[in-house]
């Protein structure tokens, strides 16, 4: 085999690795339906690849065809079952049982064809089957992704990937030696992008379970719309910041308050808040370096809240990002219950203040919050929009942009 189709192939089990390196993870996090599909579609495109390049430690060429044709019809059996299930055509219980069956049966009887040829009609039979079942899978996705299922484009994308890369592995199959290096390369390419596809669709399809665990465990302290502990968990935060302290250690409040939710509901209503609510909270995680809490602050802010004190620059660098990053124009569709149709997403902005506090944990928590969550609303009317209290005067003063002082 030439180097360049060795290192095609290479990339390719390096991405069939590293999907049963994300299928691990996702069984150490209990979610095992997701992890069997990911790493059964890992191993199943693998072992095919492998029949197909004649990698199987048998000596036998007859043993050898033989197996190679009964991969192809489990391998044609396996994926198309899967990429049913991940369509969601398999919901309902009696039908699935009953479409596995008949799938099961006619793997049954394709198999038992094979032993009726030749051992190299056999492994042209098995992977033509593998290509039949494709080719039959993929005006279904292209329908359910026609009917607004979003995440059905990418199971179009993983079919016509594998439909690709059989092509390049039945002209493999029937001459491994003269077939030039770039049928290799198209093949692996194509299997490298339908392993991609199938990993997403896979993360995309069950990624809410991660949530749902997540607000199972947490119960009330988690605010599902903006992802992040809710209002409720607040006090239990700021006990951890502040109630088991012994020694007077300086801890950073940052609060973020935005003056225009309201306004935004009276006018577009409750999905249009939780819109907005949802786009700030997620520029919010995106911005916040690890190692700072973070939870609702009543209805209209959030609260940030750091022990590692020791460099107040970078939590006033910090105030300016939120400020800058929160205040950019966000597209609300606020079309009506009444209206005919979809109407065009109308331009919102954020009335971002930031309020930066450096305090000790002997403090009141209850009066530090307060007293944060007013200096936000006092940088409404500052052009930075960044507050904090300076000590010396006493004063809530306005932050200088660092970046550009």
């Amino acid at each position: 085999m030439h180097p360049l189709a060795i290192g095609f192939w290479g990339a390719f089990f390096g991405a069939v690795g590293l999907m049963l390196l994300g299928a691990a993870a996702a069984f150490a996090q209990a979610h095992r339906r997701v992890a069997l599909s990911a790493a059964l579609a890992a191993v199943v495109s693998a072992l095919f690849v492998v029949t197909c390049l004649g990698w199987l430690p048998i000596d036998h060429p007859v043993a050898e065809a033989r197996l190679a044709a009964h991969v192809g019809i489990f391998t044609a059996l396996v994926l198309w079952v899967m990429l049913m299930l991940d369509l969601g055509l398999l919901r309902e219980r009696r039908a699935r049982r009953r479409l596995l069956l008949l799938a099961g049966m006619a793997a049954l009887a394709a198999a038992s064809v094979v032993w009726w040829l030749t051992p190299r009609d056999g492994v042209i039979y098995g992977t033509f089957l593998a290509f039949a079942a494709g080719l039959g899978a993929l005006p279904v996705a292209v329908v359910t992704a026609r009917h607004g299922d979003r995440i059905a484009w990418f199971g179009v994308l993983a079919i016509a990937s594998m439909l690709l890369g059989l092509v390049g592995c039945i002209w493999i199959v029937l001459d491994r030696h003269a077939v030039p290096w770039q049928t290799h390369a198209s093949a692996a390419l194509a299997g490298i992008a339908y392993v991609i596809s199938v990993g997403v669709m896979l993360w995309q399809r069950y990624s809410f379970l991660i949530e749902l665990r997540e607000a199972q465990a947490q119960g009330p302290r988690y605010d599902p719309i903006t992802r992040m502990q809710s209002n409720a968990a607040t006090g239990h935060m700021l006990a951890q910041a502040f109630g088991r302290q012994q020694q007077a250690r300086p801890v950073v409040l940052i609060a973020v308050s935005i003056g225009n939710l309201y306004a935004l509901e009276n006018l577009h209503g409750r999905a249009a808040l939780n819109h907005a609510l949802f786009i700030c909270a997620s520029r919010l995680r995106r911005c916040v370096p690890a190692g700072i809490d973070m939870s609702r602050l009543f209805d209209d802010g959030f609260l940030l809240v750091s022990r590692n004190a020791r460099d107040l620059e970078r939590f006033y660098r910090l105030g300016h990002l939120l400020a800058r990053r929160l205040s950019r124009p966000l597209h609300l569709a606020t079309a009506g219950a009444g209206d005919p149709g979809p109407q065009e997403p109308s331009p919102w902005v954020a009335q971002v203040g930031v309020g930066v506090l450096a305090t000790i944990a002997l403090a009141n928590p209850a009066a530090v919050v307060g007293k944060v969550r007013d200096m936000s609303r006092t940088a409404w009317t500052f052009p930075s929009r960044v507050a904090w209290h300076d000590q010396s005067s006493g004063r809530i003063t306005e932050v200088p942009d660092l970046d550009t002082a």
